[in-house]
């Protein structure tokens, strides 16, 4: 009963919360309950267990395996439980009996008594846990991330001893949000040794991934100026954007590393590079943001996600194209310095 009165209130203040819709109880509805109340220390003074009570009610109300027969070549299964005729009506629980530890029998209005009570027309648990299914969706315009923050607010509003588990796809993107960190690294790993594999070079790939922090930086910036959540929505953007900002830095470092073995000086080279390839970095960049323009902007039924991932990219691909272009010669340079990075003679 405690258990439903905490679920009502809690339904009460999701549904009242602008970030939550269409939160309901996932299960039946109450329906009244022929309840059987044991007096277990009067059944302990009579010699009457708590187990051969719990057992008597099993095989009479839920029936138990005895073993099983042949007939006529096949194998049938042999089952015990109380006659439908006596166990139909309130008044029939005086025919059933216990027998207690001096073998006589009990009969249960003895020690029990039967009162009608409304509650749960079946028990839910999760983990062995008293538990209630509850379902919901995130309001038009916002994340799913931002829904299971409203409910964990919400839950910080009931009383002590009450938890929450996700089930289903908000499980999946909790726990793909805390291997996340994992798994970019894992990311950048694999792009360093693709372009070391590409430039044959350890030094060379270090330029391009020092710039995609600029990109992540302005992914994080504008999401966190629109109020959205970090959620699997925006973590989809910001690899879109790593990718991004990794192609511009490609497309300057290419060309400075080909000038660079021609025979031009080192500084140059990389402002010549740069030069070459302001168009294209600018072109391609324009149309892809503009091509994500309508998600960050998008309104009605799944604007949410919608929007989380068009933020993501759109900031991240604003702060990765212009500062793309200042950054990406300074830690050229900077690394062919460091590392004494020695021309590829021309044949």
């Amino acid at each position: 009963d405690r258990l439903m009165e905490v679920m009502g209130e809690f339904l009460r203040k999701a549904n009242s919360d602008p970030r939550l819709t269409m939160v309901r109880h996932n299960g039946m509805d109450d329906v009244p309950l022929l309840e059987l109340n044991v007096d277990y220390d009067k059944a302990r003074a009579m010699g009457v267990s708590n187990t051969d009570i719990n057992n008597t009610l099993s095989i009479a109300f839920g029936s138990s395996y005895v073993n099983d027969f042949m007939d006529r070549g096949r194998i049938k299964k042999v089952y015990v439980q109380g006659d439908a005729a006596s166990r139909g009506e309130q008044s029939d629980i005086a025919k059933w009996h216990v027998r207690n530890n001096k073998g006589e029998l009990v009969s249960f209005d003895a020690f029990a008594s039967i009162t009608w009570g409304v509650g749960a027309g079946r028990l839910e648990r999760f983990n062995a846990v008293d538990a209630v299914n509850i379902q919901g969706q995130p309001a038009p315009g916002y994340s799913s991330g931002e829904a299971m923050k409203a409910v964990e607010e919400i839950l910080t509003q009931m009383p002590q001893g009450y938890a929450i588990e996700w089930n289903a796809l908000s499980f999946q993107e909790r726990a793909a949000g805390n291997n996340a960190a994992p798994l970019y690294a894992i990311s950048l790993l694999v792009v360093f040794l693709a372009l070391a594999a590409l430039y044959e070079s350890w030094s060379i790939p270090i330029a391009v991934i020092l710039v995609v922090p600029l990109g992540v930086l302005g992914a994080l910036g504008l999401t966190a100026f629109t109020g959205r959540e970090n959620d699997v929505y925006f973590q989809v953007g910001l690899l879109t954007t790593v990718g991004l900002v990794a192609k511009n830095a490609i497309l300057i470092v290419e060309f400075a590393r080909d000038l660079y073995d021609s025979g031009k000086d080192l500084l140059e080279a990389v402002v010549e590079a740069v030069r070459l390839r302001l168009r294209p970095i600018l072109m391609t960049s324009i149309a892809f943001g503009l091509g994500v323009f309508p998600l960050a902007v998008a309104t009605g039924a799944g604007a949410g996600a919608q929007s989380a991932i068009g933020i993501a990219v759109l900031g991240g691909m604003l702060t990765g194209t212009f500062l793309c272009i200042f950054f990406v010669p300074v830690f050229f340079v900077l690394i062919n310095k460091i590392f004494g990075r020695k021309r590829l003679s021309k044949v």
